[in-house]
């Protein structure tokens, strides 16, 4: 919509806060397995909530605005996943050791200051998506670094916490969550906004991924790790876009969201020029059923006919602005239309209709001519309509009036829902720090040195040391980099630095072909080690073709026989060069009149050649050796 979309914004910052699940047997704070269900659940029970007072006496506004909604909330149970703990009937479990070490060993990784004590704290959820109205928390690190492009991008916190359920579907006022992921141990990094541009912020969440995946203790598949992004520029505030599925949307969104703030301090401007502040702001609401029965455009008359409630609100001296861009194809009038869906649960769009755009869905001249006269709106005024139940059209109508009052002061706090395509929406107002509070049901744990000895002995090298070594050895930074956080990692050194095998040759089996076996569906990692390390080093030294290196793995990931056997029974075992000469000149005299000497005849030599040694040998060896025997040939004739 703007050419300037990929401009950056003045002062431009971005902080992540990452959500890693662990890999663990079973859930945070009871013992119920860890897994997706995809099965029916075995029951339901339905909810509601309701904010709750801070330590201080204070309510968080998060949970009032949630409290708006008015939800029915409902859970699907499975008998073998979700226990009384998870639906707030019993006291928490002890933390899950096995989940604290993981927290331990990545906070190091990530150069984290360590706790003394974990103590759980409460962080209030009103949202439905954890049945206890709050998630249990606590900070195991604080103060890390990663290195970043020549400086330490820092990191404020590690965090270890259970998530939330799964939302099924949010549908007017009743919303439906799955309980089999809840409680799953997660860590939550939370970083300083140290991202000077939107490339740098998906860059370094990439790199932060790395170091999480280099330890092999996190889950992997959908919705295993998510991010939140803090995005601000100069002017705006910080505002949160929530639950980016993929990193690679990382750098879209925050561009757009800078263009946003960009755009709504441009709004706050016009405001400011046409006399309109927080102070002068006036608006008026009307309800349009009762005294507009007669309606004639299509979509306000079925709403008269469904007995839905017609309301409409007067902004003064709004005119022509919710027609102002927010984003790509957005305007601010989808900035109210966000707030309508959320707080008063008017989520089938359109959900509301406005005179800047009067012929949009087909409303009428009249019908706007007769609403306008109900509300007495002046042509510098824009009215709003919008329809549905009693209370949610008044809600609405108010959400619309507190929106309108905002962009008198510029960019909202807020936390946003984040799309494929770069665009965001509402989703609910910046939560604050009156949503946390101490859990008293839980005992602090202390971390031993004894623990943190332990951890510390099983630390692996930080993907960024290995990533330095292996490009010292000679890989390309695509194979380097992948390899620097793989769990084969530590194979790919021994096999180098132990059985002297050329580094890229290794790294090509380990990356290359098994990840093209393992999308064929073979079970690659399942492969034991030691058997995996044996097959590596026999197809290495007998610089086997690709072709022999999958088939050879796949037997083993499919077989019960050892690797020996194995390669045996293709004739693994490295030919020595008198042996591949030999079958050259054996392949020559049964071809006398084919000459190696174009590209066509070199490639059928090379193939009839490799045939008769049974496939395994590298058809780099063959075509070196068919040169010298060619030229012998031919001296000889």
């Amino acid at each position: 919509m703007n050419e300037n979309i990929d401009r950056p914004q003045p002062g431009f910052k971005c902080g992540l806060e990452i959500h890693q699940q662990l890999d663990t047997k079973r859930k945070l704070f009871c013992r119920c397995p860890v897994g997706l269900r995809h099965d029916q659940p075995d029951a339901r029970i339905v909810r509601h909530m309701r904010p709750t007072l801070s330590e201080l006496g204070e309510y968080d506004g998060t949970a009032l605005m949630e409290f708006k909604t008015k939800k029915d909330v409902i859970y699907e149970l499975y008998s073998q996943a979700t226990c009384t703990y998870e639906m707030d009937d019993t006291p928490p479990f002890r933390l899950n050791p096995e989940a604290l070490d993981i927290a331990i060993e990545m906070a190091l990784m990530l150069n984290c200051n360590l706790v003394d004590e974990i103590h759980i704290s409460r962080k209030q959820y009103l949202d439905g998506s954890i049945p206890t109205g709050f998630q249990r928390t606590a900070i195991v690190g604080t103060e890390g670094w990663i290195p970043f492009k020549g400086r330490r991008f820092r990191i404020i916190q590690v965090t270890l916490e259970e998530d939330a359920c799964r939302e099924v579907s949010d549908v007017g006022h009743t919303i439906t969550f799955r309980t089999d992921r809840l409680s799953t141990p997660l860590v939550e990094i939370t970083t300083y906004p140290d991202a000077r541009t939107p490339e740098e912020a998906q860059e370094v969440n990439e790199a932060l991924a790395r170091v999480l995946r280099a330890t092999g203790k996190v889950r992997r598949g959908i919705g295993a790790a998510r991010q939140d992004v803090n995005v601000s520029i100069d002017g705006g505030t910080r505002v949160e876009i929530k639950g980016v599925p993929r990193y690679k949307y990382v750098k879209r969104l925050t561009e757009v969201e800078a263009y946003r703030q960009s755009r709504l301090l441009e709004l706050q401007e016009i405001l400011r020029g046409r006399g309109i502040s927080s102070d002068t702001l006036h608006g008026r609401k009307v309800r349009l059923d009762p005294i507009l029965r007669n309606l004639r455009s299509p979509l306000l008359r079925r709403a008269i006919s469904e007995g839905l409630c017609l309301g409409a609100i007067k902004l003064c001296g709004f005119a022509g602005l919710l027609n102002h861009p927010t984003q790509p194809g957005y305007t601010f009038a989808d900035e109210l239309s966000g707030r309508v869906r959320v707080i008063a649960c008017l989520d089938q769009r359109p959900n509301l209709v406005h005179s800047d755009a009067p012929e949009a869905h087909g409303v009428l001249p009249d019908d706007w001519s007769a609403i306008r006269a109900a509300l007495e709106a002046k042509p510098t005024d824009v009215v709003v309509v919008v329809w549905g139940g009693d209370a949610d059209t008044d809600t609405a109508l108010a959400e619309i009036k507190i929106r309108a009052l905002e962009a008198t002061q510029g960019v909202p706090n807020e936390t946003r829902q984040a799309f494929a395509d770069g665009h965001s929406d509402f989703e609910r107002i910046l939560p604050g720090p009156d949503r946390m509070y101490p859990d008293t049901d839980s005992a602090p744990t202390p971390i031993t040195l004894e623990r943190l000895e332990k951890v510390e002995s099983r630390l692996v090298p930080r993907p960024w040391a290995r990533e330095e070594k292996y490009l010292g050895w000679g890989l390309s930074l695509e194979l380097a980099r992948p390899l620097s956080y793989s769990p084969r990692a530590t194979l790919f050194e021994t096999l180098v630095e132990e059985s002297g095998l050329k580094p890229s040759r290794v790294a090509s089996i380990l990356l290359l072909d098994l990840r093209y076996l393992r999308r064929m569906g073979v079970a690659v990692d399942h492969i034991a080690e030691e058997s995996l390390r044996e097959a590596i080093e026999r197809l290495s030294k007998a610089e086997a073709p690709r072709s022999v290196v999958r088939r050879l793995i796949t037997a083993l990931a499919n077989g019960a026989k050892p690797v020996a056997q194995l390669a045996d029974e293709m004739n693994l075992p490295p030919r020595s060069r008198e042996e591949i000469a030999r079958a050259i000149r054996t392949v020559l005299k049964d071809h006398p009149s084919i000459s190696p000497a174009t590209d066509r005849t070199r490639h059928f030599l090379i193939g009839r050649v490799i045939k008769r040694l049974g496939g395994a040998v590298s058809g780099r060896v063959v075509s070196e050796i068919l040169g010298t025997e060619g030229r012998a040939a031919r001296s000889s004739t």
